[in-house]
C-alpha cells in the first residue's frame, strides 16, 4: 500500500511471500477436504479433483478481484503466481495428489518449502513504471 504523500512503497519479502500466497482459499480448502474425506458412500477422489479445479479457479478470480484498481490493468502475474501457489500448499497438504502412484508426501513439503522460498523474490509489477 502506498501512504499519502509518500512515493511507491516496495514489498518486502515477507509481504509479498503473505500476498502471494492465498490462505483464505487454502484455509477453505483444508476445511473441505476435511468435510469431504469425512463422508461415507461418495466418490472421494473424484470429488476432490473436481474441487480442486474449482478451488483454483475461485483462486484466479480471488486474486483479481482483491488487487483490481481503477484504470490499471489485471494483476495478471500475481493472479499467476497465486494459483500456483494454491497448487502447490494442495500438493504438499496430499489430497487429491496422493492417488497418483508417484506422491510421496516428502515432495510436496520439499516443493512447499521451495516454492515459499522463492516466489517472494518475484517482482509482482504488471507494467514498468515511467521515470
Amino acid at each position: 500500500m502506498e501512504a499519502k504523500g509518500e512515493g511507491a512503497k516496495i514489498d518486502d519479502y515477507f509481504s509479498k511471500l503473505l500476498k502471494y500466497i492465498p490462505t483464505e482459499i487454502v484455509g477453505g480448502w483444508i476445511a473441505i477436504t476435511g468435510l469431504i474425506k469425512s463422508a461415507t458412500g461418495i466418490p472421494t477422489n473424484t470429488i476432490l479433483w473436481v474441487l480442486l479445479i474449482i478451488f483454483t479457479v475461485i483462486t484466479a478470480a480471488y486474486i483479481l478481484q482483491q488487487t483490481s484498481e481503477r484504470q490499471k490493468p489485471p494483476a495478471v502475474k500475481q493472479t499467476i503466481i497465486s494459483s500456483i501457489a494454491f497448487l502447490v500448499w494442495v500438493f504438499a497438504l496430499g489430497e487429491p495428489f496422493s492417488s497418483l502412484s508417484f506422491y510421496s508426501p516428502v515432495y510436496g513439503s520439499i516443493l512447499l518449502i521451495i516454492c515459499s522460498l522463492i516466489i517472494p523474490l518475484i517482482n509482482p509489477i504488471e507494467s514498468k513504471v515511467k521515470s
